[in-house]
Parts: structure tokens; C-alpha cells; sequence
């Protein structure tokens, strides 16, 4: 036996807390530096874990992106498995702060990647050397049992009938099922992002099986981002799912909601009451299981591709005339002003295009409105140039829709749509916001000194280059030339920002009214939009000056931007 723990072979042992198995973890590194994951299991499961390590040399063989299978022995403790370690983080808290492309993105490549694992059959006899039984009869027997433990626990929930009631009547559907291996517990928990890339984690709940069963555990993918879950089935299908899979799918969704009731009771309540908010989130998503296709199912979500990078879209739209301006390298498609936003590189020089005539997936106005809202921009950028407003270059009418071209800016958004970057942001010292808040109010007084009043500025206006510490402002299409009155009601604009008049038809709109956009800035770059003065980071005088500038009362508030930056200065 190797004591793989007491000798030298490792210069650091840090274990690991996390997961469900009865497995001790570790993160081990070596003389040389390099880590690995070691596992450590009772040895009464040698022969369990030897028949693993078999099937995940079967698995990485297939060039599956996973921890790779290293070693396998015994030691003083029991069974170890030495893979290879993945320096990461695990995609269940990262997905939700990324953009929905890329979470679709990923689930496509998730889709993909759960494929190619099933392309290893189910033999004659598994790894275990257990033979496999025909499908029906083996999860049919399950089932039964999955009912009668859920009757014996004790424990109900509201609509269980519904969930019953759609076993029993769907059975047939199990007749002449295939079977190969599976991972057997894939979902976003047991994955991980390795510089920009899906790592597969966790087989040790590995089975033969029918492969559609494998998306029994969707539900967690499912409630962490549909965009993702929606991705990996049409990933795994190459387009859409056949509604007979949906059906399936329902059935070992319905046979697994049972199974975690009681299956939850030895770890207390507080798993009890996910898993019974899980089977209400079942039966909400199934329509209290009437209609196979989840809700969370994105049927109009369409991802086409420009230069290998990906934007989403409502239906398919021609982009070769990009082509004329360079490589696409980065999209923004997240705006509801039916504009997208490109990043394209002609050789040494980069461009930020604006689009509008594509029909994009968020847009709250039809694609001839995007087209007419956005040339009307043209001379406002012309006419409000700054140092600090994005530089723009040319426009034209191209592609079926509408064009503008600025120099491009390695900077990022702190808007929370984009949480990484805004998380990047707050951590920026108080010094730094302070420049960046008052370069806001110096182009905001060259706005006003050039007749202009700002309607739809908030904090997806502002960039940040974080390499150079520089401000910029973009997005500024909504301004208008003064004197300017409230001509919809409810103006464009973040509700955050915005003042009372900005939702009074017929009021005027001024330098006034910007004062407070200046003071709603404050505080979402201060102390994350929260106006408490037990919130506010910074000298209580200078609270004060802004809580002024927020007034639901114009007279209450500064009377220009210039005086709000003459309280400003005044203080600090």
C-alpha cells in the first residue's frame, strides 16, 4: 500500500469541503508545483472505484474536457484517484453573470460535449460487470419504488396527483429505449469554466442507461438559466428537441421530483424545502404537467454567428455587408433599443458600430423605429464632441438598416446587465470614482453649454478604461436640443435616473432635471444606487449635496449642473 498522504510525494494537502459524496477531496500539489485532485474512498468501494477509473479513461479517451484520470491504487486511508486538477471557476456562479448569449453559448457546448459521452454503449455487461437489463422493466421498477417511498415519507406536495397521474399514463414511453453510458449527474453543478471553457466534473454517479434520461437533472440548470439549459438541448440535438423527447424528459423529471422529497429528509429541512420549491417550479414550468415543452424552454431563441462570435437574435438577418468594416470580434445584443453593437478590427484599427435594422432579440420598438431613432443621432453626436463622448467617425445607410461608426474603447460598463464588469468597477478605490463622476459632470456641463438636455443617461451611458483609467460616455441618442418638454409621459430612461418630471407630460425638461441624473450617478457609483445616508461611502457633506440633487422638488435641487459641481468642489 502507498500512503499517499504521509510520505513526500506532495508538498501541499489542502482539502476540500464541497460536494455530496462520501469521498475526502483534496487539491494536492506536488514538488514541481503542479496540482491535482486526489480522492479518497472507504476501501469497501475498491472495486466501485477501480470500474470509475476504467470508465473515465473510456471517457477522456473521447477528448472530453474533464479532470483527467491519473492514477488509481490503494493507500493507508482506502482508495485514491489521482486526476488531474482544473483551475477554474464552477460555472454554477459564474453563469448568471454572464451575458444570455454566452450562457446559451455554453449550454450548446455542454450539449455537444454530454453527445459525445453517449456515443459509449451500454455493452452486454457494465464496467461493474452488472448486466444490463432491458429499459423499461428496470425504470419501470424504479419508478414503483420512487412512488412507494414518496408515500411512505410522510411528506407531500400540492399537485403531486398531476405528477402521478402523468407517470402512470406515459409508461409506453419507455418501451425500446437505447442505452449507453452515463455521466449521471450531469448539470451546472458538476461543471466548471476553465479560461473561457466547459470542464465536465464529478462522473461518480456514472450509470447505463437510456440517454435522454441523462437530462433528469436539467431542473438545477433549468432554475440557474434557461438560456443555457435550452442551449444544451439543442446542442445535443443539433436544432430542436423532437417532442417525443420533451414527453420522456417529463417523465424522469416527474419520477426524480418524487424522489427528492424523501431522499431530502435525512439532511434536515432546509433541503426538504428546496426540493418541495422544486416541485412546485416543475409543476409551474409543465403547466401542472399538461404540456410536455417546459416553460423555460426558449422556442424563439435564435444564436447566429458573425466571425465565429455569437449574437442572438428573434429570427435569421444577412451581416455580410460587415464584412466592408473588418472582423467582428465582440457583439453587444443585449439593449432594448433594437440597436446591436459591434467591435470590429480592419488590421492596427478597431471599430464600435452601431446597428440598427437587424431584428434583435430585446428591442421594445420595431425595426423601422430603431432605424429612425437612430439617424436622428447623428447630430448629436456631431454637435456634443468631447474628449469624454465616445469619438464618432461616419454613418451610412447599409445592410437593409442603419449604420454608425465610432473609434473603438478597450473599456467596460458597470451597468448591472453586465455584472462581471461591474463588479471590476465597485472594486475601484474612491478616489477613482470620484475623477470618473466628476468627468460625468464636466461633459454634462458642456451639454448644457451647448443647448442640449440629457434624457436617458444612466450608468449603461458610462465606460470605463480600466488599463488607462479613462472615463467615457456613450449612448447619448435620446438627448435633445433645448427648450424641451416632456412629449411622451414616461420619458426613455432608467427609472433609477430619472426625475418626477421625466414622467409628467407636458413638463419641462432642463438643466434641472439633469441635476438630478448627476445625483441618481452619484449614488450608483458610490453606494450602488442605495440614497440611505448610512450607505454613503464618503464625507456626509458631500451626501448631502447630492441628496439635494435627487429632490423630487425642482427648487429643492441645484438650478444647473454647473452650481451642483461648485456644491461639489466646495466640499470636497
Amino acid at each position: 500500500m502507498i500512503d499517499i498522504l504521509g510520505g513526500e510525494r506532495f508538498a501541499v494537502v489542502t482539502p476540500i469541503k464541497k460536494g455530496w459524496s462520501e469521498d475526502k477531496k483534496y487539491c494536492v500539489t506536488n514538488t514541481d508545483g503542479e496540482k491535482y485532485l486526489l480522492r479518497i474512498t472507504p476501501i469497501e468501494r475498491y472495486e466501485n472505484r477501480k470500474a470509475l477509473f476504467a470508465m473515465l479513461e473510456q471517457v477522456a479517451a473521447l477528448g472530453i474536457p474533464m479532470c483527467q484520470p491519473i492514477e488509481f491504487g490503494t493507500c493507508l486511508d482506502g482508495v485514491y484517484l489521482l486526476q488531474s486538477w482544473i483551475d477554474g471557476e464552477d460555472l454554477e456562479t459564474i453563469l448568471p453573470l454572464l451575458p444570455e448569449t454566452e450562457q446559451y453559448v455554453l449550454g450548446l457546448k455542454s450539449g455537444e460535449i454530454i453527445r459525445k459521452i453517449h456515443s459509449i454503449p451500454a455493452s452486454d455487461t457494465n464496467a461493474n460487470d452488472v448486466s444490463v437489463e432491458e429499459w423499461a422493466a428496470r425504470f419501470n421498477r424504479k419508478t414503483d419504488y420512487k412512488i412507494q417511498k414518496y408515500h411512505e415519507c410522510g411528506i407531500r406536495f400540492d399537485g403531486d396527483n398531476y405528477v402521478v397521474d402523468y407517470i402512470e399514463k406515459n409508461r409506453r414511453l419507455l418501451e425500446k429505449r437505447p442505452q449507453c453510458f452515463q455521466h449521471g449527474d450531469y448539470h451546472v453543478g458538476n461543471m466548471m469554466i476553465e479560461n473561457g471553457e466547459i470542464k465536465i466534473i464529478d462522473f461518480d454517479r456514472y450509470d447505463f442507461g437510456d440517454p435522454w434520461e441523462e437530462f433528469n437533472r436539467i431542473v438545477w440548470s433549468a432554475a440557474s438559466s434557461p438560456h443555457f439549459s435550452t442551449g444544451q438541448l439543442r446542442g445535443y440535438f443539433g436544432g430542436e428537441p423532437p417532442l417525443e423527447f420533451f414527453k420522456l424528459l417529463a417523465f424522469y423529471i416527474s419520477s426524480n421530483t418524487l424522489s427528492s422529497i424523501y431522499w431530502a429528509i435525512p439532511f434536515g429541512q432546509s433541503d426538504i424545502d428546496v426540493m418541495m420549491k422544486q416541485s412546485q417550479d416543475v409543476l409551474r414550468w409543465y403547466d401542472n404537467m399538461k404540456n410536455p415543452v417546459p416553460t423555460w424552454y426558449l422556442k424563439d431563441f435564435y444564436i447566429q454567428y458573425i466571425d465565429g462570435v455569437p449574437l442572438k437574435l428573434k429570427s435569421p438577418f444577412d451581416f455580410s455587408f460587415l464584412r466592408r468594416y473588418g472582423k467582428v470580434f465582440k457583439v453587444l445584443d443585449d439593449q432594448d433599443s433594437g440597436n446591436l453593437c459591434f467591435g470590429i478590427a480592419d488590421g492596427d484599427k478597431r471599430f464600435f458600430i452601431k446597428f440598427a435594422g437587424a431584428p434583435t432579440d430585446r428591442a421594445c420598438v420595431s425595426v423601422e423605429e430603431a432605424i429612425t431613432n437612430l439617424k436622428r443621432t447623428v447630430p448629436i453626436y456631431k454637435d456634443l464632441a468631447h474628449p469624454t463622448l465616445i469619438k464618432y467617425i461616419n454613418s451610412e445607410e447599409i445592410g437593409g438598416g442603419f449604420a454608425m461608426i465610432f473609434d473603438w474603447l478597450d473599456a467596460e460598463c458597470p451597468h448591472p446587465m453586465y455584472p462581471l464588469s461591474r463588479k471590476k468597477f465597485m472594486t475601484l478605490s474612491m478616489e477613482k470614482r470620484i475623477k470618473i463622476f466628476e468627468d460625468i459632470l464636466d461633459f454634462h456641463t458642456h451639454v448644457a453649454a451647448n443647448n442640449y438636455v440629457a434624457i436617458d443617461f444612466y450608468d449603461g451611458s458610462i465606460l470605463y478604461d480600466f488599463e488607462n483609467d479613462k472615463t467615457a460616455i456613450c449612448d447619448i441618442d435620446f438627448y435633445e436640443k433645448t427648450p424641451y418638454k416632456n412629449k411622451m409621459g414616461r420619458l426613455w430612461g432608467s427609472s433609477r435616473f430619472m426625475s418626477p418630471e421625466e414622467f409628467s407630460l407636458g413638463a419641462e425638461i432642463d438643466d434641472i432635471t439633469n441635476v438630478y441624473a448627476m445625483g441618481a450617478t452619484a449614488f450608483a457609483l458610490f453606494s450602488n444606487s442605495d440614497r440611505s445616508p448610512e450607505k454613503w461611502p464618503l464625507d456626509i457633506k458631500l451626501y448631502d449635496v447630492v441628496k439635494r440633487a435627487v429632490s423630487d422638488e425642482r427648487s429643492q435641487r441645484q438650478q444647473s449642473i454647473r452650481q451642483l459641481i461648485e456644491e461639489w468642489r466646495a466640499v470636497k
